[in-house]
């Protein structure tokens, strides 16, 4: 792992002390890195109508944008009590596609021995608003 993710990853994990699961006792934490190289984190914050939980990733992307953040280059998701790396679930994949580019990396996993290291095109690779934007422009320019 990069250094500056294994970084991230200390961090996403560290986060997940502050975590809120009271009833499913799965904590997860997040570590955004925004364009300036500054970091938000964010954790799961559970509720007992389980339907209003809100994931860490969504937490990161929300405190990051409440802070005046838009573009990020990283996300790192840690869940130190899976046996195995757990990706972001489908609404959290929709989140990060409308902040972070296909190319962006993510990475997801219970450890710094234990992690998958991904894209956010990889994790939702056929993006509507990556492709209507991609084919916007293609429009633009073949106008001209």
């Amino acid at each position: 792992m990069k250094t500056e993710y294994a970084s991230l990853l200390e961090q996403a994990l560290k986060a997940c002390e502050q975590s809120y699961a009271p009833y499913s006792k799965f904590r997860v934490g997040a570590a955004l890195l925004c364009e300036d190289d500054s970091i938000i984190t964010g954790v799961n914050v559970e509720n007992r109508s389980f339907g209003l939980t809100i994931c860490a990733e969504r937490n990161a992307i929300a405190a990051a944008i409440a802070a005046g953040k838009k573009k990020f280059k990283a996300l790192v998701i840690a869940t130190p009590d899976a046996d195995y790396p757990v990706s972001p679930c489908g609404a959290c994949r929709q989140v990060i596609s409308e902040f972070m580019p296909p190319s962006a990396t993510v990475i997801f996993g219970n450890s710094e021995d234990s992690y998958i290291s991904s894209t956010v095109g990889e994790l939702l690779p056929y993006d509507a608003l990556h492709e209507l934007a991609s084919q916007e422009q293609d429009l633009k320019v073949s106008k001209n």
